[in-house]
């Protein structure tokens, strides 16, 4: 692993000083902004805009989570000052319940749980707490998973975007000292790898269950090919980095065993098509619709496996996730001043959103050169 860090050290370095160019000057521009996509190259502001983009957008975490990752790693306190702007005006969220789901993960463990973990913020403390008694509040105890959604007759939907939300209640459990959390959290991820895992090492986006007793009923997709059998590579990569986030936080083999299943699939799907993957890839070959989001977010799960397996093991996974980064810096990362996402063609989903930039697809890629960068704070 160290040989494969140190081949492509040049790389890694000239792309985290880009990184960290634009984003010293897009922290200023945008400080007070919380950016979903760009508009004409400028962040549009989830804190003013009407639905769906508003402040209880499910996103809203991971502009906040950009700017605590470039503060922990440059110390730079323009950083700080835009993270908690932002941290702040989320509250607006999280004191109305009735516009929150499952994604409370998403929205504060990487904003308000991060500046806790790094400064000792006990405002901030006190915010991720709340976040994580809203999300054990939607555990099915019956059924065995998290609820996702608030739509009448989605009380037996879970999703597999879940799997990157709860490590907010590991967090709440290591914090708090109370078992209930984990015991949610490691229920939900039973749950997820015994349901949502093919054979193949594919995933379902969303499963239906009987909300009563927790027995399968579909598995309908909104968000992949318009099929059961659709494989949406973002919940591929949500799974991926899902499952070796819970291993890491458990120690439960069975995690990393899932997250190596996934990442088996994931890299044989993207191998011969340059290391940028599909929306979809069980879609049809036309319209053909990529999503280098998909991409950015198993690189960072690869590289948490290539850490955490023997030695023998660590070059396939670490060589993927250089594969695909080196590929989304390539063909699809914007360096100039005057747009100010980094990660372009990203894809909402299939058939809607197509390739434009969005915010988690800049978090992912900074958050995997971070970690080939070697530092320590993990985010999640």
């Amino acid at each position: 692993m160290k040989r494969l860090i140190e081949e492509y050290e040049e790389w890694i370095n000239s792309t985290w000083k880009k990184i960290e160019k634009k984003l010293t000057l897009t922290a200023e521009l945008s400080n007070n902004k919380i950016p979903y996509s760009t508009v004409n190259g400028i962040h549009d502001n989830c804190i003013t805009s009407e639905a769906p983009h508003n402040i209880a957008w499910w996103t809203n975490g991971f502009w906040p989570g950009i700017m605590w990752l470039m503060y922990y790693a440059t110390g730079n306190d323009a950083f700080k000052k835009t993270a908690e702007y932002a941290e702040r005006a989320l509250d607006n969220a999280l004191t109305n319940a009735s516009r929150i789901d499952h994604d409370l993960g998403f929205m504060w463990h990487l904003s308000a749980g991060a500046d806790y973990r790094i400064t000792g913020n006990e405002q901030a403390k006190n915010r991720n707490l709340l976040a994580a008694l809203l999300l054990a509040g939607r555990f099915n105890h019956d059924g065995g998973f998290i609820r996702a959604w608030n739509n009448t007759g989605y009380e037996g939907y879970a999703i597999i975007d879940c799997m990157m939300n709860i490590p907010l209640l590991y967090w709440a459990s290591d914090e708090t000292g109370d078992p209930r959390f984990r015991q949610i959290a490691m229920k939900h991820a039973d749950k997820t790898m015994n349901n949502h895992v093919r054979p193949d090492g594919s995933v379902y986006h969303i499963l239906q269950f009987d909300p009563e007793t927790g027995d399968f009923i579909k598995a309908p997709t909104t968000q992949g090919y318009d099929a059961a059998t659709s494989s949406w590579s973002r919940g591929q990569g949500w799974a991926l980095y899902g499952f070796i986030l819970s291993y890491i936080h458990t120690g439960k083999q069975e995690y990393l065993d899932a997250s190596k299943k996934v990442a088996h699939y994931f890299i044989s799907a993207i191998a011969d098509d340059g290391y940028v993957p599909k929306c979809d890839f069980r879609a049809p070959d036309e319209p053909f619709y990529i999503d280098t989001t998909a991409g950015a977010v198993a690189a960072c799960g690869l590289i948490e496996i290539a850490k955490a397996v023997p030695q023998y093991e660590k070059k396939l996974y670490l060589k993927a996730a250089i594969n695909i980064l080196t590929a989304l810096d390539k063909n699809h990362c914007d360096w100039t001043e005057e747009e100010h996402s980094i990660l372009q063609n990203g894809t909402e989903a299939y058939g809607r959103g197509i390739h434009m930039p969005i915010i988690y697809g800049d978090f992912y890629f900074i958050e995997a050169v971070y970690k080939l960068k070697g530092f320590d704070f993990l985010i999640w």
